[in-house]
């Protein structure tokens, strides 16, 4: 492990997150950020981010970006946020509007 980041808290659900970190795993650092850019889902530009900041770290440790791929992204289920609105029911009840969270983490190495 060359470098590593992570975004806790990310206001996106994570089985949405899951399908964009599963895309890029394994994959070499520039062919993700180009694959990142042009894809049309709301998780890529978190992990788009996120992405280019393990990259800053790992030139923080003198590591070649050219040489870079990402070994392991993983999505994990953060507690939800429960927002201050409220929901209709049957039967005359009312719950509260959740709505998902994620830890992702991005983990790069080099070949």
């Amino acid at each position: 492990m060359i470098s590593k980041a992570s975004a806790r808290f990310s206001r996106i659900a994570p089985r949405k997150a899951r399908v964009i970190a599963n895309l890029v795993n394994g994959r070499d650092v520039g062919e993700a950020l180009q694959l990142l850019q042009f894809t049309q889902k709301s998780a890529a530009s978190v992990v788009k981010k996120l992405l280019e900041s393990a990259v800053a770290n790992a030139r923080q440790n003198n590591a070649d970006p050219d040489k870079l791929f990402i070994s392991k992204a993983t999505v994990d289920k953060a507690p939800n946020k429960v927002w201050r609105r409220w929901r209709p029911r049957a039967m005359g009840r009312a719950t509260q509007v959740t709505k998902g969270m994620a830890h992702i983490s991005i983990e790069l190495d080099q070949r």
